[in-house]
């Protein structure tokens, strides 16, 4: 169905719906179910292109409109939305240019606001440059007016819903049995590490294998901007996440300030999941603590 089209139903559905109050997900599908049944009378849709005007129009409402696809489409592994009218995916390491696109810009703003506020964040023109997370935890990044010219921009990570093992790495050629060898030795020996690369060379992922070497009855701290990371196998684990300030006058939690307060919660071993600023001198002075 071409977007004209679509943004006519659209349009139609927000003037039926009943905004004062929370609805459901089934009085939602329902308004949509008569809709749609009753615009097939002045027009032909196979039932195809009823089913995915259903899906459609749902995502539009209730999760994140279009996005919401390429969302649970696991072999997607990066969205990036350059505006409203431009949604570009990468699939096996390829960018393509997706068919889709948001009926509008405030539709696009709303999508954003959805995401950073389920994650207690805030973005505005005072505050234009987000990250947040998704609940199936993939990245996100949003940048705003007036930063932003083209439109809201708005990227989004998405990370294997099974994490990738150690083994795992070893089969794809990733890294060798011997060297994997020698990471369990520092791991288990309890050296410092730092895992530097790129953005999307894997860091996280990586992290994510090497974490396994951890022994299981050690209390683990993980700090994270945004919390990314799958540790399994450890059940004495405190997982921390900076928090930004709000306009509701609540301050800000750092990583600064995690690093601190974890130092005072007797850990075995704290992971800072990126170092990006000052919090570099607090982490480069707890290492010298635990010497």
């Amino acid at each position: 169905m071409n977007r004209e089209k679509f943004r006519k139903f659209h349009d139609l559905l927000m003037g039926q719906l009943d905004v004062s109050r929370e609805l459901s997900d089934e009085e939602i599908l329902e308004v949509i179910d008569d809709l749609i049944l009753n615009q097939v009378r002045e027009e032909f849709f196979s039932l195809k292109e009823k089913v995915d005007l259903r899906q459609e129009l749902f995502c539009s409402v209730r999760k994140l409109d279009v996005l919401q696809e390429l969302i649970e489409d696991e072999s997607v592994t990066e969205i990036m939305v350059n505006g409203p009218d431009a949604i570009f995916v990468e699939r096996a390491g390829k960018l393509a240019r997706w068919n889709k696109v948001f009926t509008s810009r405030e539709k696009l703003e709303d999508v954003i606001q959805q995401i950073v506020g389920r994650c207690n964040r805030v973005v505005n023109e005072s505050s234009p440059i987000v990250d947040a997370r998704l609940e199936n935890g993939a990245r996100v990044n949003a940048v705003v007016y007036p930063v932003a010219l083209n439109g809201p921009i708005l990227t989004i990570r998405r990370f294997p819903d099974d994490p990738i093992t150690m083994e795992k790495l070893i089969s794809l050629g990733s890294i060798t049995r011997e060297c994997a060898d020698f990471l369990k030795k520092l791991v288990q020996a309890r050296y410092s590490m730092v895992i530097g690369g790129g953005t999307g060379s894997g860091k996280t992922t990586f992290l994510g294998a090497v974490a396994e070497y951890i022994p299981k009855d050690e209390r683990l701290i993980t700090i994270e901007d945004n919390a990314e990371l799958k540790i399994r196998g450890i059940d004495n684990l405190v997982c921390l996440e900076a928090k930004m300030a709000n306009m509701a006058g609540a301050a800000s939690v750092t990583i600064r300030d995690l690093i601190k307060s974890a130092l005072r919660m007797r850990p075995d071993r704290i992971i800072v999941g990126e170092v990006r600023g000052g919090e570099a001198v607090d982490m480069l002075q707890s290492f010298i603590c635990t010497i």
